[in-house]
C-alpha cells in the first residue's frame, strides 16, 4: 500500500453512517470543494496522519465486528491509494461505503469494476446556477456525471443536500428533486439542517429552519429531514 499519510482519522465505530450496518469511519484529509457551511475545516484543510497500512492493522482487529468501512472525508475519491484500499476492505469481509461530491466519476467506475462499490452517499450541493457560489469549484458537470453513472448501473445510494437558508431556498429543492427526477433517480433525498454548532469553513448566521418546513416531495421522489450537522 501507499507509504503516504493520506488518512486525517478514524472514528472506530457508528451506527449511523452506514444504514443498517456496524461501521467505521476513514476520513480522508484534503477536498476539491470549499464550501462554507463544511464542519469538517481540519479535515478539508489539514493533510493525513494516518496511512493505509495502519489502518488496515486497526480494520483487522476489528474483523468479525465490524459489516463495513465508510470512506469520507474531505473527499476520499481523490486519493489514488482508495481503489486498493477499498480492495483491501473487501478481502476482510467488509463492504464498502463512499461519501462523496461526486467529482471523479472515473473512481466511482473504477470502484464498481472491481466489485468494491457497495454503497455510495453522494452529496449534491447545489443547483447548476448556484454550485460555484456555494462550493467555489467548477464541478457540476462530473457530479452530473456521477449520478448518470450510479442510476445507470443500479448501484445502491442515497442523495444529500446540507441546507442553509441564506445560500438555497425551498424553491432551490424543489428545482433539484426535479432535476434527480429528470435523471431517472426514484430513491429518497435527505435535507441535511445547517446549525452553528461547530467550527466550519466560513462563519455563517443562524438558519431559519421553515424555509424548508413544507412539504417538497413528489410521487417518485421523497425529501426527508435527517438528523442537523
Amino acid at each position: 500500500m501507499s507509504k503516504g499519510k493520506p488518512i486525517y482519522d478514524i472514528t472506530p465505530f457508528t451506527l449511523l453512517d452506514y444504514p443498517d450496518k456496524t461501521a467505521c469511519i476513514v476520513w480522508y484529509a484534503g477536498c476539491n470543494m470549499r464550501c462554507g457551511y463544511c464542519y469538517n475545516p481540519d479535515i478539508v484543510l489539514g493533510k493525513g496522519k494516518i496511512s493505509i497500512d495502519e489502518v488496515l492493522q486497526f480494520l483487522k482487529s476489528r474483523k468479525g465486528l465490524l459489516d463495513g468501512v465508510v470512506m469520507s472525508g474531505g473527499e476520499c475519491t481523490m486519493h489514488p491509494s482508495l481503489t486498493d484500499f477499498a480492495l483491501e476492505v473487501k478481502a476482510l469481509g467488509m463492504e464498502v461505503k463512499i461519501d462523496t461530491n461526486g467529482s471523479r466519476p472515473e473512481v466511482l467506475k473504477k470502484l464498481y469494476e472491481n466489485g468494491t462499490l457497495d454503497y455510495v452517499a453522494l452529496d449534491f450541493k447545489a443547483t447548476p446556477q448556484k454550485f460555484h457560489s456555494i462550493t467555489k469549484s467548477d464541478l457540476f458537470s462530473p457530479f452530473e456525471k456521477s449520478l448518470y453513472f450510479l442510476i445507470k448501473n443500479n448501484i445502491s445510494f442515497e442523495v444529500r443536500t446540507t441546507v442553509h437558508s441564506e445560500q438555497l431556498k425551498a424553491e432551490d429543492i424543489l428545482s433539484m428533486r426535479q432535476f434527480l427526477e429528470t435523471k431517472g433517480y426514484d430513491g429518497n433525498y435527505y435535507l441535511q439542517h445547517f446549525t452553528n454548532n461547530s467550527k466550519t469553513i466560513e462563519s455563517l448566521a443562524d438558519s431559519d429552519h421553515k424555509e424548508f418546513d413544507r412539504n417538497l416531495s413528489s410521487d417518485r421522489v421523497q425529501v426527508k429531514i435527517r438528523e442537523s450537522i
